[in-house]
Order: structure tokens, then C-alpha cells, then sequence
């Protein structure tokens, strides 16, 4: 065991406890730090700091509300708990009760859960003046109808700005006109498809707001992000001022890393970390534990449950469950009354669920920005805190173990978006043009506007007119297109699942082929359920309850052709590309494993349709310089190692994770003309991910290249070169072929030898 700072007895007692139960390999100790008063220029209003129930402002929060009330866009990254939220709620408060009309502020909160935790923040000030209130899919006709006439401080999220807000914008004429700020929470979730949609849905709002005469200031509030200014300036397109010095006291925190596999035991690490979970309740913390994915929540918290003196107190928590499940497990584990909960990246957010004893991360949740937010779940309110690493046996996790001072040193990775994506563009446009007509002013939100114009209408979208003195394009058509654009993918929208016409939960309907295939095991809430049929036209996957015995994993094939080759640089003695390719993934199968042992017990053939991808793309170009005296045999399994060790890496640079990517490897593509591993955004049009992999090459495959040559394994392993959503079942794989490669790939400095 390796560590720093200084161990208190409980800690060292809880730490021993956690050492019996999964090898502690490093420990560190950040001592307390105490909080940087800041006082404004303009002081705030004594009873309004009384209300909010503070007695002082921190330096970031004073630095935030000067830039704030100077007129400027602002973007505050913080840690968890450090009262981002207090930046933002006392201007929002001002702009109401001050001046002879009070000015509106609208909250956009990315998950729903969120928004109602500020609006009981805002509830209990008890100002007269403050009319808020929530506005998303579970508010009644009613309840619309009053936020539309009374509200001043509006929370929401994108999807219900997007169809109940900027659709109907003439209806929300009276607060559209009297807009004074847009508060974006939770930034670094804004990335990808997700994100690139919302820089569209902010550009419509501030073209709304200037048509009903407003031109609202942007603020943006996040936890530790890498280039915070640089998104929140993409995502609105403005310039936007950020304040990243964090002046808020934090109690002492104790961070553990566990390796399950440092004396190579065979328990996965969502086991390890169930054991580890059950072993800090049994003494009396209240822990909230993270998994990465639905599946693993549910099975991490029936493997506690079945571990404890009294398994009543433990709960599974993530997304797909209804909204009134979720706030019911929220209030339960605020109240105390639940002593450990495991849950999804769902609860890292800023969902007030009080100060915990310990968090348990059950592998490395893929950004430095998440493992905070999450550890920082625990020790709130200036309480010391323990926060337990179980790391996974993935490549990320694995090259962390090996740089375990980089977990709490490195810098967070920075978000990408691509609002220049015309898959995700055009529908916007559309959008646009239904809620008011485009002008050639709004060049200035959309650079690329005309030519946008021009595919609209050609599909008869718009009539455009050319002259001066009148609008560039008019909606023709009077259907409302904002019902078939879904924020959160490109287009594909979701996949109900349903038992006997109940609900169950949603998957997106890009994933639906491989997560909820016909004969495709399905968890929810403990509960095993095999699907039946997928209705892919009907956007339904119905299920029928199961006896849990069994596992499902998909078998796929992929094709890809390179369509442009945008640019191309030498890396050594290859070349990196950059363009734009077609894939076409087709779910051929799934094979059933024993839910225990993991063993495989049957393979099934499905017949489903192909799934096609136009999209962005870097890759590898070989020459047979570089594959020479590599046998025929041997080059297929060591570029698909390549492949699949570089995607599971590629978070070291950006925030994403695998399911962002995809990766074809081939011995010769035929477009190209060599060997060539490729790898691509998993979204239509691409995200930006393709491009920073350009760009970092040659760092990506130095890491690359360090994970797999120091892996103990023979053959590969997950560790290594082996990858969990493989469509071919990790075949072929070579290792050792791998390290030849990037060997001769990179420079000496690089290198390493196979095991």
C-alpha cells in the first residue's frame, strides 16, 4: 500500500476493513481546506443572505456575481457542494424585486430531478415577488397555463424548452420579453449529441428572445471541466468569462484506491465493490455507490443486499426508472432513511441528497470530472469524507492504477460539440424557421444559415425569398417539427419497454437493436426481464419477467467505407487521417452466458435490420512497412487489439466513454488501400470526438502502447485489448502482434516490450 497526508484512527480502522475485503494499493489524504471569504462590489442585500441561509458569500461566488451583474456571460466550475448554485440565485432574485417590472429568468437543469431541487431552494425564501415554478413533461395542463401567466423564475430542461417553450414562443410572449438571464446547470453534461443539440437550442432561444425585444445574459455553472469558457462560449455563441477559483472550505477527504486484481483474484470489480459497500454499512456509513452502467446498479445492489445484517436499507437508483421512483429513492436517502444506495452517474449530479459517509466507485466512472463529482458526494457540508476506488479491468482503469497520483493531480478533460454537424443542424433550422422566419441576420447563430436554407428548400420545408427588405426563408408547411427532433440523439429518439402494456423503463433507439434485441435479458429495479419482441417502426420492446439465471451479449458485423478524406499527417512511419466514413452495423446474434460464472450456454441468430451510419472518423493508415514480418495470420488480431486498447483510452483526452465510439480494423481497407484501424464517432454526422484524436495521436497511442505492454496477461485481456461491447466476441485478438505495431509506430521513448 502506497500513500500520502495523514491517516486518522477511524479512517485507518475503515481502511483496514476495506483491505480485507479488496487490495488497497493506494491511499491519499487531502487535508481540510478552509473557505476564502469575497465580498462584492456591490453588496448584497443582508435579509436576502439571511433567506438564502448563508452568512458570507465565497470568492468564487462574489467573482461570479460582480462579472454577473457587469452584464457578462459567465461560466463558475466549482467542486461539489461549494454553492455554484448561490451565484446564479441571488441576480435571478435581484432581477425580480428590483425595478418597476420584475425581469424573468429561465433555469434550464439537464435532469428533471435538478429542477426541483432548486425550486424548493427558491420555495423557501419566502419573497413575494418570486413567482417560480417547474415546467416539464409531469406539469399538467393547468399548471403550463399558470407558468405561462404568473411565473418570473422558470426551471426546465432542454426537451420542454425545445417543444413547450420555443414552439409555442407567441404564447410566452408577456416572459419571452422581459428575459434577463438563461442559467445552463451541469455544463459538462452538454457534450457530444447531447450538447450539439443544445448549442442549436440556445441559439433559437436567444433569436426568440430578440424577437419579443430581450437579450438575456448566459450563465453556466459545472464542476471541474478542462476549457470550461471554450464550450460554454460554443454552446451559446457568445463570449462567455469563466471563474474557476474555488474558495470553498472542504472537510478532510480520505481517497482509496482498491485493485481486485493485485493478487490476481478473479471477482469483478462491481463485486469487489459490492463487498466493499457492504462492509462500510455494516459499520455504520451511509455510502453511495457508483456502477457504470444500468445493469451493474442492479446487480451491485442485490449482491449487497445479500451481504448485510439487515438488506432492507439498500436501493438501486438510475436512469429509465419513472420520476416519481427516483424522487421517492432521493428523499429516502436525504432523510437517512436508506443506508446505502447504488446508483448510475444519475446521482453525482446536484441533487440535494444530503452529506453521505462514503462514496464507492466501482471502476473509474471515465472522466477526473466525474470521479469528483462523484467522491464529492460524500463529506459534504465541511465533514470529512471517504471516498473508495475499486478500479475495473478495463484499459482507462487500469492505466490509472498505474498513475494513481493522476487521479487526483491530472486536470479535468475538456467537453467537445460540433455544431457545424448538419445532421443535427438541419432539423434545428427546421425548427427555426416554424418559429419565426429566417432573416439574413441570423447568420450571425448560424454561419453555414444559407446553405442550410437551400437543403430546407429542397425537401419543400421553406419558400425562400431573396429580396432585401423581406426574410430569407418562410416555413411552408404547417405541421410543427419540433415533435420529431429528439436533444439527446440524432434523430433516433427512444424505445419504450413495456410488460403487459406497463411501462418499465427506455432505451435510445440506436441502441435498441443491441440492448433490447429479441431474446435480450433486460434488468430493472432487480428484476430480470426477457424481451419477446422488438418493434423497431413502433418504437416498443416488450418484455415478459425472467428467472435472472442468464445474461445476454450481442454478436454484430460492421462494414465501412471512407467516403472524404478531409487531411492526413505522418506519424512516424504511418499516416493519421481524418474524414468522413459509412458504417453499417448489423446485430447478427446474441449469445446467452450463465449470469454467475459468466460462462457462455447458448448462441442464437437473429435476423434485424442494418443499422447505417454516415459519420466523422480518424484512423491509421499502415504501410507494409510497418506490417512487414507480421504473418497473415497474426495482423487482424493485433490491429483489432490496437483498436480496442485506443478507444478504451481515448477519455484520457476528452470526456466520452465507449459507447461515444466505434472501431473497424482490417487488414486491408480497400478504400485506403493498407492496413488501417479506424475510429469513429458513434453518432450520425460526428461530435468532435474524431477531431481531438487527430490531434492526439500520438499521445492516445503512447498510452496506448504503455497499457498493453505492461499487462501481466498472456494472451489479452479486458485489462488490455479486450473490449465488453465487442460485436465479435473479442476474436481475433493478438497482443503481443499489438505491441509490435506500436513498437514500430512510435518513437523509442515509447516503446515497450511484450509480455
Amino acid at each position: 500500500m502506497s500513500g500520502s497526508g495523514t491517516d486518522h484512527g477511524s479512517d485507518e480502522a475503515l481502511i483496514e476493513l476495506i483491505d480485507r475485503r479488496c487490495t488497497v494499493t493506494h491511499t491519499t489524504t487531502l487535508p481540510a481546506r478552509p473557505g476564502v471569504v469575497g465580498t462584492p462590489a456591490c453588496p448584497v442585500a443582508p435579509d436576502l443572505l439571511r433567506r438564502l441561509g448563508v452568512a458570507h458569500l465565497w470568492s468564487h461566488q462574489a467573482a461570479a456575481l460582480d462579472r454577473i451583474r457587469d452584464g457578462e456571460s459567465v461560466v463558475l466550475t466549482s467542486g461539489t457542494g461549494s454553492g455554484k448554485s448561490l451565484s446564479y440565485q441571488i441576480p435571478v432574485v435581484e432581477a425580480v424585486v428590483e425595478g418597476p417590472s420584475p425581469h424573468t429568468s429561465l433555469l434550464l437543469c439537464p435532469p428533471k430531478a435538478l429542477a426541483h431541487d432548486q425550486l424548493s431552494t427558491l420555495a423557501t425564501l419566502g419573497i413575494d415577488e418570486v413567482s417560480a415554478t417547474t415546467y416539464d413533461g409531469d406539469s399538467s395542463r393547468e399548471h403550463r397555463a399558470w407558468a405561462r401567466r404568473r411565473a418570473n423564475v422558470l426551471l426546465t430542461n432542454p426537451e420542454m424548452l425545445h417543444s413547450g417553450i420555443l414552439a409555442d414562443h407567441r404564447r410566452w410572449g408577456p416572459f419571452l420579453a422581459r428575459l434577463r438571464f438563461v442559467v445552463v446547470d451541469e455544463l459538462h453534461l452538454l457534450r457530444g449529441v447531447f450538447g450539439t443539440n443544445v448549442a442549436h437550442l440556445l441559439r433559437r432561444v436567444r433569436r426568440i428572445a430578440r424577437h419579443h425585444g430581450a437579450d438575456p445574459q448566459f450563465v453556466f455553472c459545472s464542476a471541474s471541466l478542462g476549457q470550461p469558457a471554450q464550450l460554454a462560449s460554443q454552446l451559446c455563441g457568445l463570449d462567455v468569462h469563466p471563474v474557476t477559483t474555488d474558495g470553498a472550505p472542504r472537510g478532510e477527504r480520505t481517497f482509496v484506491v482498491c485493485d481486485p486484481f493485485e493478487d490476481r483474484r478473479t471477482t469483478p470489480a462491481w463485486r469487489a465493490a459490492a463487498s466493499v459497500t457492504a462492509g462500510l454499512v455494516d459499520a455504520g456509513q451511509q455510502t453511495l455507490a457508483f456502477a457504470r452502467s444500468r445493469k451493474l446498479v442492479e446487480l451491485m445492489a442485490a449482491a449487497i443486499r445479500s451481504q448485510v445484517g439487515d438488506p432492507d436499507g439498500i436501493c438501486p437508483y438510475r436512469s429509465g426508472y419513472l420520476a416519481d421512483e427516483r424522487r421517492d429513492i432521493e428523499a429516502a436517502l436525504a432523510l437517512g432513511h436508506l443506508r446505502a444506495v447504488t446508483a448510475t452517474s444519475a446521482l453525482e449530479l446536484g441533487v440535494d441528497i444530503g452529506g453521505l459517509d462514503a462514496t464507492v466507485l466501482a471502476g473509474f466512472p471515465g472522466t477526473i470530472s466525474s470521479l469528483w463529482q462523484q467522491a464529492g458526494r460524500s463529506g459534504r457540508q465541511g465533514r470529512a469524507g471517504l471516498s473508495v476506488l475499486v478500479a475495473g479491468d478495463d484499459q482507462l482503469d487500469r492505466w490509472y492504477v498505474r498513475h494513481s497520483d493522476q487521479l487526483l493531480d491530472r486536470s479535468p478533460e475538456p467537453a467537445v460539440i460540433n455544431p457545424e454537424n448538419r445532421e443535427i443542424l438541419l432539423p434545428h433550422l427546421r425548427c427555426a424557421a416554424q418559429e419565426l422566419p429566417l432573416e439574413y441576420a441570423d447568420e450571425a447563430l448560424w454561419p453555414t444559415l444559407d446553405e442550410g436554407v437551400r437543403s430546407l428548400a429542397h425537401e419543400d420545408s421553406v419558400w425562400i425569398r431573396r429580396r432585401a427588405d423581406s426574410p430569407l426563408a418562410v416555413w411552408s408547411t404547417g405541421r410543427r417539427p419540433q415533435h420529431r427532433v429528439g436533444l439527446r440523439s440524432a434523430g433516433g429518439g427512444q424505445v419504450r419497454i413495456t410488460d403487459q402494456g406497463v411501462l418499465v423503463g427506455t432505451v435510445d433507439a440506436g441502441r435498441a437493436a443491441r440492448d433490447v434485441h429479441p431474446g435480450a435479458v433486460y434488468l430493472h429495479r432487480g428484476q430480470s426481464y426477457r424481451v419477446v419482441d422488438l418493434d423497431l417502426p413502433g418504437r416498443e420492446a416488450r418484455v415478459e419477467q425472467d428467472d435472472g439465471e442468464r445474461s445476454t451479449q450481442p454478436r454484430s458485423e460492421t462494414t465501412l467505407r471512407v467516403l472524404e478524406v478531409d487531411a492526413r499527417r505522418p506519424l512516424g512511419p504511418i499516416r493519421v487521417g481524418i474524414g468522413t466514413v459509412e458504417v453499417e452495423r448489423r446485430v447478427v446474434g446474441y449469445t446467452e452466458r450463465d449470469a454467475r460464472t459468466g460462462e457462455p450456454v447458448d448462441h442464437h441468430r437473429l435476423e434485424l435490420p442494418a443499422h447505417h451510419l454516415v459519420t466523422r472518423a480518424v484512423w491509421l493508415e499502415c504501410s507494409s512497412s510497418v506490417t512487414a514480418d507480421l504473418e497473415e495470420a497474426v495482423l487482424p488480431g493485433a490491429l483489432h487489439a490496437l483498436e480496442h486498447a485506443a478507444i478504451g483510452l481515448l477519455p484520457l483526452f476528452t470526456i466520452c466513454d465507449r459507447w461515444d465510439v466505434g472501431g473497424v480494423s482490417t487488414a486491408h481497407l480497400a478504400d485506403l488501400g493498407c492496413a488501417t484501424v479506424v475510429i469513429y464517432d458513434a453518432y450520425a454526422g460526428g461530435v468532435g470526438i474524431a477531431e481531438l484524436a487527430y490531434h492526439e495521436a500520438e499521445a492516445l497511442l503512447a498510452a496506448t502502447v504503455g497499457v498493453i505492454g505492461s499487462c501481466g496477461c498472456s494472451d489479452g485481456c479486458p485489462s488490455c485489448v479486450q473490449s465488453p461491447k465487442c460485436g465479435n466476441g473479442n476474436d481475433p485478438l493478438d497482443k503481443d502482434g499489438a505491441v509490435v505495431l506500436l513498437n514500430r509506430i512510435l518513437s523509442a521513448g515509447h516503446r515497450l516490450s511484450a509480455s
